[in-house]
């Protein structure tokens, strides 16, 4: 007899734990059948599904996990490979144990993974008696050693959240053993069969968080034709056009929110049942009253019963201040209880409430949970309504480690930990949670976002002076940022042009301190010492021109070229000089120099920085801040020998780096939107030079192929800045024409555009 089951992992009709109940039901119908026909006797001998099979919940991937139960007194070993030989001659994936009632439950004692296979068993075929004692049984043993059993629950979730990461931040998430994965919602599923905790609203929504990650499980599997539960980012758009999404972001965002709502439950539950544990042996901590009618007991705190909160709009606030500073768990019960009955803060606010949400996030890390929990029963969008198109929304970028809404509250505890360096710690928390606010609306996010914070700031009652500062944190939360890593420092005009549009210390303060704390939220890749030094370069620059100092104080204070450096030119030797992370070059003034040297610093798999180029009385100097690709000092000795033979024109560069490319491959694909190739020219900022800024994916040689244009064009870099952004590039050229002018002409700033582009289009599209 064959397993007929195509026809129901084809119908495509059937979705997630629908398609998973008839794929089991198919399974147990053959193997039923199967059973019968090979075993001759249904007395002291069954066949079982456990596992996820045994729930019900077999996806088209999934191992068949079953296991041949018998009685001391029944051998069992023939019947066993009378059963598996035919399921393997299937082509399935089987998991099997042949075990006595009395061992399995013998080794359930000490091994989780089989405690946990016995509370999902169900009969397929055999001695039904046999089974439900069994099954018995392993509940009674669970039961009786839940305390063992839970805490190794728990060290194994935490364990497997370190590994893995958090589902809801991931961009390719596990959606099995992440942090709000599948995996957590059966540890709950198993606590609760040793005591029954979880309330019904949490029931429920678990149940549909589950769901939604079954259905997008399901679909991985249909679209590989494999078992998998990592959804990596080239199947997203697949897997969300077969559940029916309009596109891989509203599948991931939908992700997301059950991944956080399973870990939002999960981590209340768990610390509910640590309560239980510890109770029956332990007297619990008294209740004290923290705000009058908010009482905290044992980390959870809850509004008494009597106390009346209809007719109080700052409850949800007072009581999130209270969880965050007493780092508690806000009681289920009064979390609804303020859903239902907590009344608008209505338009504007009181006095009260915008303190009262800057005391809430000055309490940093403390401050998001509460949010989050807000967050799941509506609440925090019933306090901020603009908050709403923010939820969950993912970002699909290896850059970005949060979805948009989670940013903002990373970036306001990390704002928090800097609010001794400003005058108004208020303003630079609230600004840091609404800086990227716009990102949950169509348009040019910052520009959303400025429109979006002057209503809200004013509904909130801050003064016009106040709206103004937190409208130009909002409008400037990227200039400091883009003039530190893409902006020459040394120039006049870098460092006036931010002052003009800055406009006062005191916002200059706020702006640094929230770059600071946006780029940690952003992801380890964002903030090192490199862009921190930049940073404070750029803020005490124009923090002294606008205390009214003069910008020659402070810009070309450390002169380039320096008196050594110009010595070193007037001996008019080749100078190639590596050391630490620092390259130098001196050099007869020739075209190409530059490209020439990053090519040589490519093949060698090092990374330029920042670069700056002086030329005087036909000898050219070239200072390069690099980094290795591997993390180790650069090879300095092979790297140098290379770059005198490119200098002297005697090393096929374009050649090895069309080997090097093969060899090493394209980066792999770490975002959904690829950063498309642009070229922007800015003639303001500088008044010495044009400004070329070039924003591509990152590949083996880039600045190479950008440099070696330019010097197509004849143009002479004077300085360079050079940003890797994970996989892609934002690089940064003062140029100018042979003669020390600008590049002016419109038809020649559009063929250095066209010739750009086209030497960073791939190699089949030039």
């Amino acid at each position: 007899m064959r397993l007929q089951r195509d026809e129901i992992l084809g119908n495509r009709s059937l979705q997630g734990r629908e398609l998973c109940r008839a794929h089991s039901a198919v399974l147990d119908q053959w193997l039923g059948s199967l059973y019968r026909a090979e075993v001759d006797t249904s007395v002291g001998l069954a066949l079982v599904a456990v596992g996820g099979y045994g729930r019900g919940e077999l996806a088209p991937g999934s191992d068949i996990d079953v296991m041949l139960v018998h009685d001391k007194s029944v051998d069992a070993t023939a019947v066993a490979e009378r059963l598996w030989y035919p399921i393997w001659d299937e082509g399935l994936k089987l998991g099997h144990s042949v075990r006595s009632v009395t061992d399995a439950l013998a080794l359930a004692a000490d091994d989780l993974e089989t405690a946990t296979a016995l509370l999902s068993m169900r009969l397929i075929g055999g001695d039904r008696e046999l089974v439900a004692e069994a099954s018995s049984q392993a509940l009674a043993q669970w039961r009786s050693g839940a305390k063992r059993y839970l805490a190794e629950l728990v060290d194994r979730a935490k364990s497997r959240h370190d590994e893995v990461g958090e589902l809801a931040f991931l961009l390719e998430p596990d959606l099995k053993n992440a942090r709000g994965g599948l995996r957590d919602v059966h540890a709950l599923r198993w606590a609760e069969l040793a005591e029954p905790i979880l309330p019904e609203a949490d029931s429920l929504g678990l149940e549909q968080s589950y769901g939604v990650l079954v259905s997008a499980r399901v679909a991985l599997h249909r679209h590989t034709g494999q078992a998998g539960n990592r959804l990596l980012l080239e199947r997203q758009d697949d897997v969300a056009a077969s559940l029916g999404y309009d596109d891989a972001d509203a599948l991931m965002a939908d992700v997301a929110t059950a991944g956080r709502s399973i870990a939002w439950t999960s981590d209340a539950t768990w610390h509910r049942i640590r309560r239980s544990l510890r109770g029956r042996r332990l007297r619990k901590p008294k209740p004290r009253e923290v705000l009058p009618g908010v009482v905290l007991e044992d980390r959870i705190i809850r509004i008494d019963h009597q106390t009346e909160i209809a007719e109080d709009p700052l409850a949800v606030l007072r009581l999130g201040v209270a969880a965050a500073t007493h780092q508690a768990f806000i009681d289920r019960a009064t979390l609804d209880r303020l859903a239902v009955e907590a009344p608008a803060l209505g338009d504007p606010w009181p006095d009260e409430a915008r303190g009262l949400l800057a005391d809430l996030l000055l309490t940093g890390d403390h401050a998001i949970a509460v949010i989050e929990a807000l967050d799941q029963v509506g609440l925090f969008h019933r306090l901020l309504p603009e908050w709403e198109p923010t939820r969950c929304r993912p970002q699909r970028n290896a850059y970005h480690t949060y979805t948009v809404d989670r940013h903002l509250l990373e970036a306001a505890a990390q704002a928090a930990r800097l609010a001794d360096r400003v005058d108004r710690p208020d303003l630079l928390v609230i600004g840091a949670l609404f800086h990227d606010i716009g990102k949950g609306y169509p348009g040019d996010h910052t520009e959303v976002g400025v429109d979006l914070v002057d209503g809200i700031a004013r509904r909130m009652g801050f003064d016009d002076d106040e709206v103004e500062v937190l409208v130009d944190m909002v409008r400037h939360h990227l200039l400091l940022p883009d003039a530190a890593t893409r902006r020459d420092l040394d120039d006049d005009g870098t460092i006036q042009s931010v002052a003009d549009q800055v406009g006062s210390l005191d916002t200059l303060e706020l702006l640094a301190a929230l770059t600071e704390a946006d780029s940690i939220a952003t992801s380890e890749a964002a903030w090192g010492t490199w862009k921190a030094g930049l940073l404070a370069t750029l803020v005490e620059r124009v923090a002294h021109v606008l205390r009214g100092g003069a910008i020659a104080e402070v810009v070309g204070a450390e002169a380039f070229p320096t008196s050594a450096q110009r010595e070193l030119m007037a001996e008019k030797n080749l100078v190639l000089d590596g050391r630490g992370d620092t390259l130098t070059v001196v050099a007869p003034d020739r075209s190409g120099l530059f490209s020439r040297v990053a090519g040589v610093l490519a093949l060698n798999g090092v990374d330029i920085l920042e670069a700056s180029v002086y030329s005087e009385a036909s000898m050219a100097l070239e200072v390069f801040r690099v980094a290795s690709a591997y993390g180790a000092e650069p090879p300095w000795d092979r790297l140098l020998a290379d770059l005198r033979r490119a200098v002297q024109g005697r090393l096929a560069i374009d050649a090895r780096l069309a080997d090097r490319r093969r060899t090493y491959g394209a980066p792999p694909v770490t975002s959904a939107r690829p950063l498309t190739p642009k070229v922007v020219v800015d003639n303001d900022t500088s008044m010495q030079a044009t400004v070329i800024e070039v924003s591509c994916p990152d590949r083996i040689g880039v600045l190479y192929r950008i440099t070696d244009a330019l010097h197509g064009f004849d143009l002479d870099i004077v300085s360079a800045k050079v940003q890797t952004l994970m996989y892609d590039v934002v690089d940064t050229f003062y140029v100018r024409n042979p003669d020390g002018s600008k590049v002016t002409d419109t038809d020649d700033l559009e063929e250095i555009e066209r010739g750009l582009l086209h030497a960073l289009a791939p190699p089949d599209r030039r």
